[in-house]
């Protein structure tokens, strides 16, 4: 099911959407899809958009939620350690097979109800894909899996060359230098498709910047980002 709800601030509107819908706030995926900064004439506003797990496709478990409560990270034995782990690197190893490529598959991390896989292979490349495409699509078949193994609640992530926290990086970049020609030029740039943990990524971004607005648009998994100037107040 997909609801939205509206805040003063991101955890406001978070804090909301769990105390109406009888969740915790790490059960259900967040995507923000527009933020307003308060000025001397209007108030202030984040909306965001919940999805849970009732209707959502299985495995499209990205982790908008992640900063809403600590969780417990366990770094340690990379070998897995249960018959649920096992057969989900297993099935991890034998789809990148099929696709014609080898890949060594170990446990990254383990936290509550969420797993990290490393993918090792001389192939990353094509395993990662244009923007991280074909990683997300591997992530998710195994978190699909996962929940054919009736372990719909683990939220199943890969990586491989640490992919990942590199994006992430080179995202928070794209953000500012938008905002930076955004306010020189005075208009509004729309940024590529992108999944919903890598839009919100955005959104909070340049949530700090009073003089700079941010939405989605369009329909799907994938929407962009439209990074807006809205001048001084």
């Amino acid at each position: 099911m997909t609801y939205e709800f509206e805040g003063k601030t991101e955890k406001d509107a978070i804090e909301k959407a769990a105390a109406e819908l009888g969740l915790e706030s790490d059960q259900f995926d967040v995507e923000i899809i527009e933020t307003q900064k308060k000025t001397l004439f209007k108030t202030g506003y984040v909306k965001i958009r919940v999805h849970t797990d009732e209707e959502s496709t299985p495995g499209v478990k990205y982790d908008d939620a992640e900063d809403s409560a600590p969780v417990k990270r366990v770094v340690g034995n990379p070998i897995p350690q249960d018959e649920f782990e096992q057969k989900l690197v297993t099935f991890v190893k034998e789809v990148v097979s099929k696709m014609g490529y080898e890949a060594d598959v170990e446990v990254m991390f383990r936290e509550d109800r969420k797993i990290g896989l490393k993918l090792s292979s001389d192939s990353s490349s094509i395993l990662i894909g244009r923007k991280g495409k074909n990683l997300d699509a591997l992530q998710l078949l195994a978190n699909v899996y996962a929940g054919h193994l009736g372990r719909e609640e683990v939220r199943v992530i890969l990586d491989t060359e640490n992919y990942r926290v590199r994006r992430e990086e080179n995202l928070v970049h794209l953000a500012y230098n938008t905002a930076d020609k955004v306010r020189t030029n005075r208009t509004s740039i729309l940024l590529e498709p992108m999944n919903p943990f890598e839009r919100r990524l955005i959104h909070t971004t340049l949530n700090e910047f009073s003089d700079i607005e941010t939405k989605s648009e369009g329909e799907g998994l994938y929407k962009q980002v439209r990074v807006i100037y809205k001048g001084n107040y």
